[in-house]
């Protein structure tokens, strides 16, 4: 059975810590932090020994970044703009030998620059009328949770349940669908960060035979169009490095690549590293 991730927040009186738990993929991530660096880097080193983590990730602000690099830690990604108009870098730290290796590096590297060389003008296409865009609610669960059955064996949140998802519309999640003979055939969403006003945009999914009509790209800009309504400029989405198809759509629709996460999660069928695109909505 899976188990449940969760978000804790630790604070003292010279620190304030904001800790994503993260069993099944066998992380922690630091969502946020403030105060005495030092003693809070101590504090989440004793919860990734508490917990068995075999992987930690931290983003950082600019202005500590030296001081995490002096503590072992490696930049993997940037998001432009991340904290209010900051950059935020995404640190790693790797507990286990086999979290740190990996096969398909190199690969990745060629895929992202051939990408680099499509072109990056991207026709605005309309599907067939059989196909209905619709901004999905609490009613839409259960075939949300078909589509993402359907299309990942495997994924790192638990969108197989229909309760889970209504849990993150309720939390502010919003998802845009394709609706083909009453199905959801595909669907993305965007994760809202209304305090730093940032959204990963995530959970992109299309089912195969549906894929040749360019769905996504059109949730995709249906989504960038709500966030923008609502004030938020810094869009990010993490892709699947060995999928050619999902990094191509974010480069067409002009996201830049900022970085890859080695290892980073458990999704589709195996542990897999993910591409960072960032795109700043204020300038579109």
């Amino acid at each position: 059975m899976k188990q449940t991730a969760s978000t804790k927040i630790f604070e003292e009186s010279n620190y304030y810590l904001e800790v994503y738990l993260d069993p099944f993929n066998k992380r922690i991530r630091v969502d946020d932090y403030r105060g005495n660096l030092k003693i809070l880097l101590e504090k989440t080193e004793a919860l990734i020994s508490q917990h068995q983590v075999e992987k930690l990730i931290i983003k950082g602000r600019t202005e500590d970044f030296l001081f995490f690099f002096e503590k072992g830690l490696q930049p993997e990604a940037v998001v432009d703009r991340y904290f209010l108009g900051s950059n935020a870098y995404f640190f790693s730290k790797f507990y286990t030998l086999e979290r740190k290796k990996n096969d398909h590096w190199i690969t990745e590297d060629g895929m992202v620059q051939s990408i680099y060389q499509l072109s990056s003008s991207v026709e605005k296409t309309s599907p067939p009328k059989e196909y209905e865009l619709k901004k999905a609610d609490e009613n839409c669960a259960d075939k949300l949770s078909a589509l993402y059955l359907k299309v990942f064996q495997i994924y790192p949140t638990p969108l197989h349940d229909p309760e889970y998802v209504k849990k993150t519309m309720k939390e502010g999640t919003i998802y845009y669908v394709f609706f083909h003979e009453g199905e959801i055939v595909s669907a993305a969403s965007a994760e809202i960060n209304y305090f730093y006003k940032n959204a990963e945009l995530t959970d992109c999914a299309t089912i195969s035979e549906h894929r040749k009509y360019g769905l996504m790209k059109i949730i995709l800009r249906e989504i960038e169009r709500e966030l923008k309504s609502k004030g938020i400029f810094c869009a990010y989405s993490i892709a699947r490095s060995l999928s050619f198809g999902m990094n191509a759509v974010l480069f067409q629709l002009d996201y830049n690549y900022r970085g890859r996460f080695m290892n980073n999660c458990y999704i589709y069928d195996k542990l897999e590293d993910m591409n960072m695109w960032v795109k700043n909505l204020a300038n579109c």
